[in-house]
């Protein structure tokens, strides 16, 4: 198991989402605590632990510590966004 960390811009972004949205990304956030590689993940070209999973129209952007067994949400934004 890895333990998940919010960052507060994570947090920031989460408390914007509508009901319905945000319930979806929690689940998805939750459960790469379990598997924080799942299927359709993509790693970040020119980083070295970002990586990316999405929900619907948004993207979870958050690094993986494999070495102490932590998973760092650091952005949860619409597609078009979060890359600026």
């Amino acid at each position: 198991m890895y333990r998940v960390l919010l960052e507060r811009a994570a947090e920031r972004d989460l408390s914007r989402l509508s009901t319905a949205i945000h319930d979806r990304v929690i689940a998805a956030i939750q459960a790469l605590a379990t598997n924080p590689r799942p299927p359709g993940c993509r790693k970040l070209v020119g980083s070295k632990n970002d990586w990316r999973i999405r929900v619907g129209d948004y993207r979870v952007v958050y690094e993986i510590g494999d070495a102490i067994r932590v998973v760092r949400v650091n952005r949860v934004r619409h597609r078009r966004e979060v890359y600026r």
